[in-house]
């Protein structure tokens, strides 16, 4: 059951596109007890169905800045590839705090950050 209500939540966030992906790394490293890099694999093939539900309703509503679109798309590509690479060559535990650190980060960004309104 537990691992549908984080399903669902999940997807709710990569709904919205704000990072369901990250949420569900969380549950499956310290709630499922996986390794990170299985949790980080099972994380990528959630990602593409997840994307790609999401994907028409920002497109209905303008929400693609397509000058952007097919640069953002490159960048991502090489750097997932290489970081992929370098991921698979590190040890776990290192990979660990480096996923936990990108956490406190984002947290301590998005609750100290400035405001931004648009």
């Amino acid at each position: 059951m537990l691992p549908l209500a984080v399903g669902a939540a999940t997807g709710v966030l990569s709904g919205f596109g704000v990072g369901g992906g990250t949420l569900l790394l969380v549950y499956m490293t310290a709630f499922a007890g996986l390794d990170q890099r299985l949790a980080q694999g099972i994380n990528l093939l959630y990602f593409l169905p997840a994307g790609l539900m999401a994907l028409p309703a920002h497109i209905k509503n303008g929400c693609i800045e397509k000058p952007v679109l097919l640069p953002a798309i490159g960048g991502g590509l090489v750097c997932a590839a290489l970081a992929a690479w370098l991921a698979t060559g590190m040890e776990v535990e290192l990979l660990r705090k480096c996923f936990g650190g990108f956490l406190v980060l984002v947290g301590v960004t998005e609750l100290f950050g400035k405001d931004q309104e648009k």
